[in-house]
């Protein structure tokens, strides 16, 4: 299994500036499979959503996608029936683009809630976007999607089944407001392998639980948080024979979760990439809930930030986590260097070398809470000053 560029066979992208962005940058992408395609979603659970959410989640039922249509700039959220009317517009200028139904076009959004799309706009440069669409136009998209992120998020992997080889391609948004179920992000991932909806549903689910839903910058959620996976089948592989459905959630799994770091790498305003990992819980459950505490605390958050090896602050989240410990058995320590053993201080030595391992830009912190047999992991990131600037004008 290796890299591979950002294609897919028989899928086509691409991406304009329509405007929507005061900074000018490409603002409009498009995804177009060249046959229609088996599709899957996983939407955020917020419970205010926005419009593409509301208008994807009625369309996706159909199991069928040919297009997806996204913009940065807009979140097109909070905006009631007219908000639907206009992703439903998106998507009928998507459809008159392309020469195909409108109920096989899907819209996605990202930016600031509360404001009117700009749907003249898109439509005016729809056209033009359909005519740009290219076998290597991920990339684009990957851009266009953009809002505070620093960098694009894009993934390509490959493997062989029965000497036929499946690909899979994604792209991603997200840098603040990431928490799971899902985050403010985005993500399309194309597979030119074969699916039932059902069978890709399941798929995408099992992906998603392991990668976008085991991450955290701010604890925060969004309006917006859509993964569209399509899947076209000229491969000639179909996830019914059990080789080929092993082979690729295996690779879907591994598609998602270096996208999810890619997002938590990319946390607004942040230097490092810390995996909180908790074993010896009672249950899974308990070790998701600490795991999650720990990683969103700003005292650890700042501290990590501060390369302070301030183990106090882990204990005062692991005890306000909400479920059974016992605070004399826990053991901490930053990647190999133990900070806590039976939930006392290691001493001036041990914290000198923790603080050498914070220094790094990635690290785990794992706690064992010596209970049990199962264990979590969540990734993070600190928490600087810069978060904070960057917010405090995300609308200016």
């Amino acid at each position: 299994m290796k890299l591979q560029v950002l294609q897919v066979p028989g899928f086509v992208a691409g991406a304009v500036a329509a405007g929507l962005r005061k900074d000018g940058k490409r603002d409009l992408g498009m995804i177009f499979s060249q046959v229609p395609a088996c599709v899957a979603g996983v939407f955020t659970t917020n419970q205010v959503q926005a419009a593409p959410v509301l208008l994807d989640k009625r369309r996706i039922k159909s199991g069928r996608c040919q297009a997806i249509v996204a913009n940065s700039g807009n979140a097109n959220a909070c905006n009631g029936k007219q908000g639907i009317q206009d992703a439903e517009a998106v998507t009928r200028a998507a459809a008159t683009a392309l020469g195909i139904p409108e109920d096989l076009v899907l819209v996605a959004s990202t930016g600031v809630i509360g404001q009117r799309l700009n749907v003249s706009a898109i439509e005016a440069a729809m056209p033009s976007l359909a005519t740009r669409l290219s076998p290597t136009g991920l990339g684009d998209l990957a851009h266009a999607i953009m809002t505070t992120d620093t960098f694009p998020k894009s993934v390509s992997k490959q493997d062989r089944v029965d000497h036929k080889t499946f690909t899979l391609a994604g792209v991603a948004k997200g840098a603040g407001m990431i928490m799971p179920d899902m985050a403010t992000m985005l993500c399309f991932i194309c597979t030119d392998m074969g699916a039932k909806p059902h069978l890709l549903r399941q798929a995408l689910k099992d992906a998603v639980a392991t990668s976008f839903n085991a991450i955290t910058v701010d604890g925060e959620t969004s309006t917006n948080d859509t993964v569209l996976l399509l899947a076209n089948g000229l491969s000639g592989l179909n996830l019914e024979e059990a080789a080929c459905a092993a082979a690729f959630q295996k690779v879907l799994s591994e598609v998602l979760f270096t996208l999810a770091l890619q997002i938590v790498r990319d946390g607004e305003g942040a230097t490092k990439l810390v995996g909180i990992l908790v074993k010896g819980a009672s249950s899974k459950a308990d070790a998701t809930t600490v795991a999650y505490t720990v990683a969103n605390s700003l005292l650890v958050k700042t501290a990590l930030f501060g390369e302070d090896a301030n183990w106090g602050r882990i204990m005062v989240a692991i005890g306000r986590a909400g479920v059974p410990i016992n605070p004399e058995a826990i053991d901490i320590s930053f990647n190999d260097v133990y900070m806590v053993k039976h939930g006392q201080g290691c001493g001036r030595q041990a914290e000198a070398a923790a603080t050498r391992v914070l220094k790094d830009d990635r690290f785990t912190i794992t706690i064992d809470l010596r209970l049990g047999s199962e264990s979590a992991t969540v990734h993070t990131c600190d928490l600087s000053s810069d978060y904070v600037r960057i917010n405090a004008d995300y609308r200016s």
